[in-house]
């Protein structure tokens, strides 16, 4: 017998032999959920019964367990938007980097990371170019601008 609870959710079926069970172990009991399927097989005549007792019956989806990281949508989401990478807003809430990924994907913001970082910008590019152009070499145009060789040479072929 519990005095304190006022609401209960079902998992099966509510006969009259369930209600009287419900009512002598619940005394303070003035809503009872259940899911769609089990509300529809309900008699009409227990719902008015229990709604003369002053026991509402609802519909309730209550599936399964909550996901455990369901509370962290928000945040993820506020950190990606205010310019974190994903592998820092993993570090920073103690989650796998896949989750970070997850979460975000699964927000209705379409939000993406921008993860694409181009290592030499166009003004480095036209630097290499000109001093390959005034004669230097590569190897001298790699030290001088702190970049590896093959990059210098990447640059110089790409097209």
């Amino acid at each position: 017998m519990d005095d304190k609870i006022t609401t209960i959710h079902i998992t099966e079926n509510l006969s009259s032999a369930k209600i009287i069970e419900l009512i002598e172990e619940y005394p303070n009991l003035n809503t009872i959920t259940c899911c769609p399927s089990i509300f529809k097989r309900i008699s009409k005549s227990y719902i008015e019964a229990l709604n003369n007792l002053d026991i509402e019956v609802k519909k309730k989806y209550n599936w399964g367990n909550k996901p455990i990281y369901s509370y962290q949508e928000d945040s993820v989401l506020r950190l990606a938007k205010s310019g974190f990478k994903a592998s820092e807003i993993a570090k920073k809430l103690n989650i796998p980097l896949s989750r970070v990924y997850t979460l975000v994907r699964k927000s209705n913001d379409k939000f993406k990371f921008n993860n694409y970082q181009r290592k030499h910008d166009n003004y480095k590019r036209e630097l290499v170019k000109s001093l390959k152009n005034q004669g230097k070499s590569a190897k001298f145009i790699s030290a001088q601008l702190d970049i590896p060789l093959r990059t210098v040479y990447y640059i110089l072929n790409k097209k």
